[in-house]
């Protein structure tokens, strides 16, 4: 069997996946008992609420051959009369889209060799979708890919792996944070290139902190300190109430879980979160889980926290600071959004309110446990194309996380920056002096440890299973019993995770 048939065959799989789930929607079946046999026991849990959970499986060396993989003939572009074109699809919005867009008007005025067509598809779900629909002569040369995707592109067999075009080229990446280079391994390979790094920070209102007593050089760190400050804040009538939450799957109720188990130095997953084998089954319904989401939960009963939804639009938390009959003091955001924050704010669209009056801090968890998981979007490489326009693609790729260009980037937006040579250039330099709040994101990334759930999941169905557990957080926060939603939303997750790994063996 030739190597392109093979990975046609391994991405008709993960689509076959991402069908399966989608026909559901239409079939009238639940959408999470769609292609399961229901005969077929589901994993069982490794350990009971409250128990002990037993060693995962220790971290395997065995590495990838670099044979085995696409090759990444980067010496193919030459030097042609006309330029050669290449088509880059991603899914960002606001003032991150017009960022991109100069960036890549900077990469035309830096050669001559390629031209890239820059194709926004409305979203990372819409990208994501359309990729996984696509054969391999509708796809992109280029895709930027969350960082849940990191399984579903590895199993898909459609993309050439960095790693191999950073061989072929010498590309140095000893600059490279090793945070954000290793959330892109598996199999001792760097799949997807890291680009638009982000993580989540604490948005607060210094003016009521103040107005309430609070210093607001000294932002909460912890749930419980996030508990005691909104206290004081209400108490003071300094807000209405303490924090904004939401239960999004890429906020609160998905993404934010990942980040509080990893800051409790608990695996959401076995197999060291799926990183030294497949995982099997989720480990969030457990004590720990039931316990985080109890304490949460209490600070919107009690009046400390309001639940805005599942925030669609991932700007719903934000609205609720403006909130003229009960605004909120403080939400917890990506650090991606500071940028639009500022120029939304700066442009006078929320009357009365200035972006000076909000600070940045890191994300309160449920201990002091520093750092956080690594959120944003990778570059890949797409297999299956002509050789040059393979080259053009990774020639893009070495200039857009070049440190210059990632200087640019990260202080127009807020994404974290990939290199840590990026911060000694302009403009990253003097942003971070004249204007802190963008660096909390950096430093915390930088803080995070060596555990093993310091390392975010490698799960194929990780955008169903958010989905599931936003549901689950949605229904705790509305007056839900944790207990009862999280073992819920695990049982619906080992099952998706039992029939991603069945259609991807």
């Amino acid at each position: 069997m030739s190597a392109f048939v093979a990975r046609r065959r391994r991405l008709a799989m993960v689509v076959a996946f991402a069908a399966v789930v989608a026909a559901a929607c239409s079939s009238g079946d639940p959408i999470l008992d769609a292609g399961i046999d229901p005969t077929t026991p589901s994993p069982p849990q490794t350990a009971a609420p409250g128990e002990t959970l037993p060693p995962t499986i220790p971290a395997t060396t065995t590495t990838t051959p670099f044979a085995d993989l696409p090759e990444c003939p980067v010496d193919a572009l030459g030097d042609g009369d006309d330029p050669v074109e290449i088509t880059y699809w991603h899914g960002l919005g606001g003032e991150s889209e017009e960022a991109l867009k100069d960036l890549v008007a900077g990469y035309h005025d830096s050669q001559d060799r390629v031209r890239v067509r820059l194709q926004n598809q409305g979203g990372y779900n819409e990208t994501i979708d359309k990729y996984l629909q696509s054969g391999a002569d509708g796809r992109p040369e280029l895709v930027l890919m969350p960082e849940y995707m990191l399984a579903q592109m590895v199993d898909s067999e459609s993309v050439v792996p960095a790693d191999v075009c950073v061989n072929e080229s010498d590309f140095d990446m000893s600059a490279f944070l090793p945070r954000v280079r290793s959330a892109y391994v598996t199999g001792g390979v760097l799949w997807g290139m890291p680009f638009n790094v982000s993580g989540p920070v604490l948005y607060f209102n210094k003016k009521m902190f103040r107005e309430a007593g609070l210093d607001p050089n000294k932002p909460p760190e912890t749930l419980e300190e996030i508990r005691r400050y909104s206290q004081r804040l209400v108490d003071s009538g300094a807000s209405g109430t303490g924090i904004a939450l939401d239960s999004g799957q890429d906020n609160g109720g998905g993404w934010f879980l990942e980040q509080w188990f990893a800051k409790g130095k608990k695996l959401y997953a076995d197999n060291a979160n799926g990183r030294s084998a497949p995982a099997t089954q989720v480990l969030y319904d457990d004590q720990f889980g039931v316990d985080l989401l109890s304490q949460v939960r209490k600070l919107v009963d009690d009046g400390l926290a309001a639940h805005v939804g599942a925030n669609p639009s991932g700007y719903d938390s934000f609205l609720k600071l403006a909130d003229p009959k009960r605004p909120a003091a403080m939400t917890i955001g990506t650090s991606a959004a500071l940028g639009t924050l500022i120029t939304t704010l700066d442009g006078g669209l929320v009357p009365g309110i200035t972006s000076e009056q909000f600070g940045v801090g890191p994300m309160p968890g449920p201990a002091t446990q520093p750092g956080v998981l690594l959120g944003g979007a990778s570059l890949y490489v797409v297999a299956d194309k002509a050789d040059e326009q393979t080259a053009a693609a990774w020639d893009f790729v070495e200039y857009a996380v070049s440190a210059e260009v990632q200087s640019t980037w990260a202080s127009r937006t807020g994404y974290v920056p990939v290199r840590s040579d990026a911060i000694d250039l302009e403009p990253l330099r003097s942003t971070y002096d004249d204007d802190p709040r963008f660096k909390v994101a950096y430093d915390q990334l930088n803080a995070s440890t060596e555990d093993p759930s310091a390392f975010g999941p490698v799960i194929g169905p990780l955008r169903e299973i958010r989905a599931t557990n936003s549901n689950a957080v949605g229904a705790i926060l509305n007056g839900g019993d944790p207990a009862a939603e999280l073992k819920k939303a695990a049982s619906q997750a080992n099952r998706l995770i039992r029939n991603y790994n069945t259609l991807n063996n």
